[in-house]
């Protein structure tokens, strides 16, 4: 089924363009936002309430900052008077226990909740390159794939229950996190040796240390000087912090884990809200986390 009425909720940097997308998949599209209709794309409708995008859909999707608010939007499409949704799609990276929490509450009226963060960033939104990793049973998964398909040209069933791409989600953004840090301390030592940075990313990208930092968001965002990426550091330092939360719920190493998320910690609260690729500047002039050099070297 294609072209049907489809709700949104949540028109931030990345749910503005994913709403556009089903826009410009044929849905019809009814949007909502707590700061009002400002992002809304061109060609849906925005509406004032949850409750009121809740009566017009059967099919709602999701992109919130964290679990609490996905809860709170779950809450008000539970106590919406006529409702017609029964299904849930949640593009919001929230957590596994909390992606867990949330369909339970609300299989109990019967909406079929489908766990499906996405990654590649606001660029790869808008390419349609985005991939959407989701986690549902089978016939929820079926019943929303035109949705889905809708999104990003991109998908990914990666489990049978909600959680399970929440899993993947905050690994993969860990090992973003950890390559970004890795890419800049690197970079910036380079350029204390006298390197040139366009060099150095030349020469990385054709070798054994490259990653997408290299490829693009050094190229596109640190060399240019841009650090439009549109993804906080203090998004990152929340993804970080769930993701060694659910290591210590599930058990596994957490070495690096620490001492990444000790850095997003603090460039976070250092400048909260800065684009996420600024974190070089932000390592390249400041003092290390921790110093790891063993003690019989530092005395």
């Amino acid at each position: 089924m294609s072209g049907e009425n489809v709700g949104f909720v949540g028109l931030g940097n990345m749910g503005s363009v994913l709403a556009g997308n089903l826009v410009g998949a044929g849905h019809t599209v009814v949007t909502h936002d707590a700061l009002g209709p400002r992002r809304s794309p061109e060609g849906a409708v925005h509406v004032p309430a949850v409750a009121e995008v809740a009566r017009r859909v059967e099919v709602l999707v999701l992109s919130l900052p964290d679990g609490v608010a996905s809860r709170q939007v779950a809450q008000a499409v539970l106590e919406a008077a006529d409702r017609r949704v029964r299904y849930i799609v949640d593009t919001s990276t929230i957590g596994v226990s909390a992606a867990g929490a949330i369909a339970e509450l609300l299989a109990e009226e019967k909406i079929g909740y489908v766990d499906a963060p996405v990654s590649g960033g606001v660029a790869g939104a808008h390419a349609r390159t985005l991939t959407v990793m989701y986690a549902g049973g089978d016939e929820t998964c079926s019943r929303v794939e035109t949705v889905l398909s809708g999104l990003s040209d991109r998908r990914r069933r990666v489990g049978d229950r909600p959680g399970m791409a929440q899993a993947l989600k905050l690994a993969n953004n860990f090992l973003s996190a950890t390559t970004l840090a890795a890419t800049s301390e690197a970079v910036a030592f380079g350029l204390a040796a006298g390197l040139d940075m366009a060099t150095m990313l030349d020469v990385l990208n054709g070798s054994s240390g490259r990653s997408v930092a290299t490829s693009e968001k050094f190229p596109r965002h640190v060399l240019t000087g841009r650090y439009a990426a549109g993804f906080t550091n203090s998004l990152m330092d929340k993804d970080v912090r769930l993701y060694l939360r659910e290591v210590a719920e599930y058990g596994g190493p957490a070495w690096i884990g620490e001492a990444i998320g000790a850095l997003w910690r603090q460039f976070a609260e250092a400048e909260p809200g800065a684009d996420f690729t600024r974190i070089f500047p932000y390592m390249e002039g400041s003092r290390p986390v921790a110093d790891l050099t063993p003690t019989e070297e530092r005395e």
